[in-house]
């Protein structure tokens, strides 16, 4: 995953810094050299629907090509976007930058400290890019070998209830009293030796 793409002009300040803060992030990224490679009227129809923007709030209005077309001017409504769009596919220098397409499906215009800290913000959240969610949860069944979780039955054939000492299995010693309930036979009863019989007379 490469974090996100940005519409880059290797010549501006902005496109700069944003890649150095991306950088130190260590966010990875995709450039898009836009004034070589201009985008499709349906690609950049697409990245203002992304940015919940309209054509006029990502152009730049000074740009020679602007003023040579009066753009400042131009209506700004929406039977006017097909005609500012088509401008700015055609002099895509128009286009303000950094655009950064982001891998959740949203943009941002990165010309700003709080934009790019937006950014990365989006980019930690997206799924896949955070720390692992850990895979002990409450409620899970315990792993294979582990103790059993209070309130678990005792494997079959342990007769001691769990928290005795008697072993599953094992048979109770002599003199050990069994814990009550846990159907284990009590041990014989220690008796005092036999005396050895008298001789006669």
């Amino acid at each position: 995953m490469t974090g996100m793409e940005i519409w880059n002009n290797p010549s501006c300040s902005k496109c700069a810094a944003a890649r150095t803060a991306l950088d130190g992030a260590g966010v990875g990224y995709a450039l898009r050299p836009y004034l070589d490679r201009p985008p499709s009227a349906a690609e950049l129809a697409e990245v203002l629907r992304r940015l919940d923007a309209r054509p006029w709030d990502v152009c730049r209005t000074q740009e020679p090509a602007a003023v040579a077309l009066g753009m400042a001017d131009w209506p700004r409504d929406e039977a006017a976007e097909p005609r500012w769009i088509e401008a700015m596919v055609a002099a895509p220098e128009l286009i303000q930058r950094p655009l950064l397409l982001l891998d959740d499906g949203s943009a941002l215009v990165g010309r700003t400290a709080e934009a790019l800290a937006e950014a990365l913000r989006r980019t930690s959240a997206t799924p896949g890019t955070g720390a692992e969610p850990s895979l002990a949860t409450a409620g899970t069944a315990a792993t294979p070998g582990t103790a059993a979780t209070p309130g678990t039955a005792a494997p079959p054939g342990a007769a001691a209830t769990a928290g005795t000492a008697v072993t599953a299995g094992s048979g109770v010693t002599a003199g050990t009293a069994a814990t009550p309930g846990s159907g284990a036979e009590p041990g014989p009863a220690a008796t005092a030796p036999a005396e050895p019989p008298h001789p006669a007379g």
